[in-house]
C-alpha cells in the first residue's frame, strides 16, 4: 500500500506540472484565436463583442496568475470550455467523439503490432543466426526506421489511388448515417483497414527489435542453462524462462504506446483524413483553439501517467524479485 501511495503522489505532482506547461505553452503561440475565428468571414468586431467572446471562451482579462488558478479549477472540475474551431461544441463532447475513432483505430493497431512484433522477436532470438532471424531483423529495422508519413503516403498512393482497393479518406462512407447496422459497421471496417495497416507496419518493427534484443541478452543466463539441464523442452524454456523475463522492457514500450493512443496518430489521421484525436489536434493548432489543445494535451498526459502506473504494477507481477521486495 505504501508503494502505491508513493507512486500516486508522484504521478499527481507530474500531472500538475504537465498541466502547468499545458497552460503556458499555447499562450506562447503567436496569433489571436478570436481574430482567427472571424478572419475568414472578413468580419470586423467591436471591442465590446470581442471582449464578450473572450469571456465566452474563458480568456479572462486578469493577471496571468489569476488565469492560471482559474485554469486549474476548470481542469479538476472537468470544465474544458467550448471549442473555437468547432463553436459552439463543448470541448469534452468534441474530444469524446474523436476519442472513439482513435481508440478503435490506434488502440487495435497497437495491440496487433505488439502481438505480432513480440512473437517475431521471440522466434528470431531463439533462432538467432538463421535465415529467419536475418529476414525478421532486416525487415523490423527497416520498418521501424521509415517515418510514419512516408509509409502513410506510400500505402495511400498504392492501395488507395493506384489500385483503388480501399477508400482514400474518412472513417466511414459520409453518405451513411451512424448506426449499429452491418452496413455502417462494414463501412467503418473498410475505411479503417488502410490506416490500420499503415500503423501496424510502422509499429511492429519496433516491438520485434526490442523483444529480440532483450531475449538474446537473457539466453546466456544461468537459469536458462539450468532449465535446459533439467530436461525442459525448448518451448518451455523459450516461453516460461526467456520470453517472460525479456517481456518486461517490451511491456514498458507497450504501455507507453497505449498511453500515446489517446493522442491519436497525427500523421496517419491527417493523411487519411480520419476524424480521430490526432486530426482534431492538428485542426485545433491551425485555428489556435486553446481549449481543444489544452483539453487534448491533458487527456494525453493523464493517459501516459496512467500507463506508467500500470507498468509499475505489471513489473511487480511479472518480476518475482520486485514482488518479494
Amino acid at each position: 500500500m505504501a508503494f502505491l501511495l508513493r507512486r500516486l503522489m508522484f504521478y499527481l505532482a507530474a500531472f500538475i506540472a504537465a498541466a502547468t506547461i499545458n497552460f503556458f505553452l499555447p499562450r506562447l503561440m503567436p496569433g489571436d484565436p478570436i481574430q482567427i475565428m472571424f478572419s475568414g468571414a472578413g468580419s470586423d468586431l467591436s471591442m465590446e463583442n470581442l471582449n464578450a467572446l473572450k469571456l465566452t471562451f474563458g480568456f479572462i482579462d486578469a493577471p496571468i496568475g489569476e488565469q492560471y488558478l482559474a485554469y486549474l479549477k476548470s481542469v479538476f472540475t472537468g470544465d474544458l470550455g467550448r471549442s473555437i474551431r468547432f463553436f459552439p461544441l463543448p470541448v469534452t463532447e468534441l474530444l469524446a467523439r474523436a476519442l472513439i475513432w482513435t481508440v478503435g483505430l490506434v488502440g487495435i493497431a497497437t495491440l496487433v503490432s505488439f502481438a505480432i512484433g513480440t512473437f517475431l522477436g521471440v522466434m528470431a532470438a531463439w533462432r538467432r543466426g538463421t535465415l529467419f532471424d536475418t529476414i525478421v531483423s532486416v525487415i523490423a529495422i527497416f520498418s521501424s526506421s521509415v517515418p510514419a508519413v512516408v509509409v502513410s503516403l506510400i500505402t495511400l498512393f498504392a492501395f488507395g489511388y493506384t489500385l483503388g482497393w480501399f477508400p482514400n479518406g474518412y472513417a466511414a462512407d459520409p453518405m451513411l448515417d451512424a448506426a449499429w447496422s452491418w452496413t455502417y459497421i462494414s463501412s467503418v471496417l473498410y475505411h479503417g483497414t488502410l490506416p490500420m495497416l499503415t500503423m501496424v507496419l510502422v509499429l511492429t518493427g519496433g516491438f520485434a527489435v526490442t523483444m529480440r534484443n532483450n531475449m538474446i541478452n537473457l539466453l546466456g543466463e544461468d537459469y536458462i542453462v539450468m532449465g535446459r539441464a533439467k530436461g525442459l523442452s525448448d518451448r518451455g524454456v523459450m516461453l516460461r524462462y526467456a520470453a517472460r523475463n525479456a517481456l518486461l522492457p517490451t511491456v514498458s514500450a507497450l504501455a507507453i504506446s497505449l498511453g500515446a493512443v489517446l493522442g491519436g496518430s497525427l500523421v496517419t489521421e491527417v493523411v487519411f483524413n480520419y476524424p480521430g484525436m490526432g486530426n482534431t489536434l492538428y485542426q485545433a493548432i491551425l485555428a489556435r483553439d486553446y481549449p481543444v489543445i489544452q483539453g487534448e494535451l491533458l487527456i494525453m498526459t493523464t493517459a501516459m501517467l496512467a500507463a506508467n502506473f500500470l507498468v509499475d504494477l505489471s513489473y511487480v507481477l511479472l518480476d518475482p524479485r520486485l514482488k518479494r521486495a
